[in-house]
């Protein structure tokens, strides 16, 4: 009930982005390999800021 309002953390927004990115690249994989190479690059860059994140919290 509490969590109802809550926001979300820079980490989880990054975290769903990532995953939807994933997502759309494998869709089109079937199509478009070059898209989804474009996409899985920059699911990779959204990687990178997740464990930037968390390194940086973590210390």
């Amino acid at each position: 009930m509490f969590g109802l309002f809550k926001k979300k953390s820079e980490i989880e927004k990054l975290q769903e982005s990532y995953s939807s990115m994933l997502s759309k690249a494998h869709k089109v994989s079937h199509s478009n390999r070059t898209e989804a190479d474009r996409l899985m690059a920059e699911a990779e860059e959204i990687a990178k800021k997740i464990d930037a994140l968390k390194n940086k919290s973590g210390n």
